[in-house]
């Protein structure tokens, strides 16, 4: 299977023929009215031809018919963390590491989420992480560094996104900073508030659909996907099919497999494997949702590769002998996929603040 097709907009091709998972892209010069980027964080190439090899050689990620690869560095280091390559891609603009929603020197820039906003299009935010964890948080915050989580649940709280599913709910309800119960406040604005301990499960929940939504999935970080975390396939979908529902001018939504990152950072491969699969797993039910609706654009990326992960000899298929490198950042370049509605500007090697530029095209924003 051929991974990457960097020279064209056409499907990658075996003897000529298109690969049999891949998705017919016969709407992908229209305009698209609604886009969901798709962020594997601290996820490679390799991370997902693993992922192929330890699924009985197939993921989701075959069916795309449009690839690249993006170029990931920060301002001023080749080796991005999540908070600028999260900047770059959702702000168009450069930054230092640890920087969220701001340039290179501080000063605040305004997302593609914000600026779908200013269009009247309905937003979302779906993540394994704390929704103030960087990668979220460069979509709805602006912060000289990603530590400043409490002033990031403020500016979330204000920031009339429309459907958040995630973690982090003790830096909007019991905060050290200051007495205020955020939670409450955006109940004022009118958001519906659930949470883990009112419903175990997103499935159980009742939409109001007059309501802006929430659901906290932990007081902090959620559960990993070996210990029982089950939500971001469904919660991809649900947050799909509740935005498009109330929108008349498109929307746009971000959803993150935050946790690949973290199974890098302890070099443990197993970890790594089963968060990329539930990733896949959303991945698939998101693309039902694109092919079905015809107006939807699907970007998957990552905002940088983490662990340094190789396939070693002697591997074979569901029997995997990997090793890491060490268990930070990595500088190379991560795949992009692409599909619907203004995928054919997705092909090529690009820079990651280009990304911004071409999902920017792609909205007519």
């Amino acid at each position: 299977m051929v991974l990457l097709n960097c020279g064209s907009s056409r499907s990658a091709v075996i003897n000529g023929e298109a690969p049999a998972h891949t998705i017919p892209n016969s709407n992908k010069e229209k305009t698209a009215k609604n886009l969901i980027l798709m962020i594997g964080d601290g996820m490679g190439l390799t991370q997902i031809t693993a992922g192929i090899y330890d699924n009985n050689n197939f993921l989701n990620f075959e069916k795309f018919p449009v690839t690249g690869l993006m170029k990931t560095h920060s301002y001023d280091n080749l080796v991005t963390d999540s908070a600028a390559g999260g900047t770059a891609m959702a702000c168009g603009v450069k930054t230092y590491n640890n920087g969220i929603g701001v340039d290179k020197d501080g000063i605040p820039v305004k997302s593609i989420l914000e600026q779908a906003e200013e269009k009247k299009m309905m937003t979302g935010i779906v993540v394994t992480s704390a929704l103030v964890n960087a990668t979220p948080a460069t979509f709805m915050a602006h912060q000289k560094l990603r530590a400043f989580t409490e002033p990031i649940a403020e500016e979330i709280a204000n920031s009339g996104v429309d459907f958040l599913v995630g973690g982090g709910k003790k830096y909007f309800d019991r905060r050290d900073s200051d007495e205020r119960n955020l939670i409450k406040e955006m109940e004022s604005k009118g958001y519906q508030i659930e949470d883990f301990i009112k419903n175990r499960r997103i499935e159980d929940v009742s939409i109001d659909s007059a309501k802006r939504f929430v659901y906290f999935t932990a007081d902090d970080d959620p559960l990993t996907k070996i210990t029982g975390r089950d939500y971001l396939p469904y919660a991809s979908k649900m947050g799909a099919e509740f935005l498009k529902s109330r929108s008349e001018n498109g929307f746009f939504m971000m959803i993150e497999g935050s946790q690949i990152d973290l199974g890098g950072h302890a070099t443990n491969f197993k970890y790594v494997m089963s968060e990329l699969k539930d990733f896949d797993q959303a991945i698939k039910a998101v693309l039902e949702f694109a092919e079905a609706d015809g107006e939807t654009l699907v970007i998957v990326t990552a905002d940088h590769e983490t662990g340094g992960l190789t396939i070693k000899e002697g591997s074979k298929l569901k029997k995997i002998k990997s090793d890491f490198a060490y268990g930070r950042h990595s500088g190379t370049m991560v795949p992009v996929f692409a599909y619907g509605p203004g995928s054919e500007k997705f092909t090529g090697i690009f820079d990651n603040t280009e990304l911004y530029r071409k999902m920017k095209a792609a909205l007519a924003l």
